[in-house]
């Protein structure tokens, strides 16, 4: 049956079930005459009539119980999937994949994310943990977190953290056999803990301000990681100087294990942000992710987050 024809097929059935053209109009939604019309040219292109008209009422002849027997359950199956489809516009579902940095998944995303999880049991999430610059679009990911500066041109940017503060940081156990440094300069005779980004790329060079001055200083040491949680192990062992978000060395500093050193030299950078391709979220289900991540002034300054300048 070419595809033209299904919609004069359910408007058969509507009239076969309704044993009425006036009910079954009034159900579709089209006028009685044009209702009338598809009936008696689905019979015409069938070369069988599938109605038999009287005054009073409409039945189907043979033929069209043939049809209504043969097709019905049919039509039924496929408007049921088709409502269940309807049904997912206002109910988000699917997966959305996200590449950040460790420290940003499980500081920020696991905890905000594990809520909407509560509320929205049929979105899946997949967290890739990049410390590296990538290409979202092009490695399939939904979208990306990066600090603000960090984030290519084009992009459409939600800021989902304060701005973040770095810090150097040392044990006792090594700040007691190697004085600490006072300068920048300093930096070179110190054991330093490194990231490297990608196995390809560059150690990172530390980056240090204070005041109109920038310095970008590249130090070294017997450690290097790819991510940030082996540089606080290494720096509580001992092994060295590591630098980090203040965040996460706060707790280890209130305790005692850790010391900050240079804290004039530390600088903060813009927030962590939440980036995609497109202007709008490519779904309902990300479209839910953003708001869970999205950072509010207000509301995590009195969850006791500090206060930040908005970038959106």
């Amino acid at each position: 049956m070419p595809g033209e024809n299904f919609r004069d097929i359910q408007a058969f059935l509507a009239v076969a079930r309704e044993r009425s053209f006036t009910r079954a109009a009034a159900r579709l939604g089209v006028s009685q005459s044009a209702l009338s019309h598809t009936i008696r040219a689905l019979e015409a292109r069938l070369g069988l009539r599938l109605l038999t008209r009287t005054t009073r009422s409409v039945s189907p002849t043979e033929a069209g119980e043939r049809l209504i027997e043969s097709v019905g359950p049919r039509f039924e199956a496929i408007s049921s999937e088709l409502a269940d489809f309807e049904a997912l516009r206002g109910k988000p579902a699917g997966t959305v994949r996200i590449s950040a940095p460790d420290f940003a998944a499980n500081t920020i995303l696991w905890p905000r994310l594990s809520r909407l999880r509560q509320t929205c049991p049929d979105i899946k999430l997949e967290v890739a943990i990049e410390p590296g610059l990538i290409d979202i679009v092009a490695e399939h990911f939904d979208a990306g977190v990066r600090f603000g500066d960090q984030i290519a041109r084009g992009m459409t940017a939600v800021r989902i953290s304060p701005d973040i503060r770095m810090t150097i940081v040392g044990a006792p156990s090594y700040l007691e056999r190697c004085p600490p440094p006072r300068m920048p300069s300093d930096l070179t005779a110190h054991d330093c803990i490194n990231m490297r980004f990608s196995m390809r790329g560059d150690v990172y060079a530390w980056a240090l301000r204070k005041g109109n001055q920038n310095l970008k200083v590249r130090v070294e040491g017997p450690w290097t990681f790819n991510c940030i949680y082996p540089v606080i192990e290494a720096a509580l062992a001992g092994s060295g100087l590591a630098y980090m978000p203040e965040m996460l060395a706060r707790p280890h500093v209130q305790s005692g294990r850790l010391r900050p050193v240079l804290k004039d030299w530390c600088p903060t950078f813009p927030g962590l942000h939440l980036y995609f391709a497109s202007r709008h979220p490519s779904s309902p289900a990300l479209s839910l992710v953003v708001e869970a991540l999205r950072y509010h002034h207000q509301s995590d300054a009195q969850s006791g987050e500090p206060a930040i300048h908005e970038l959106m």
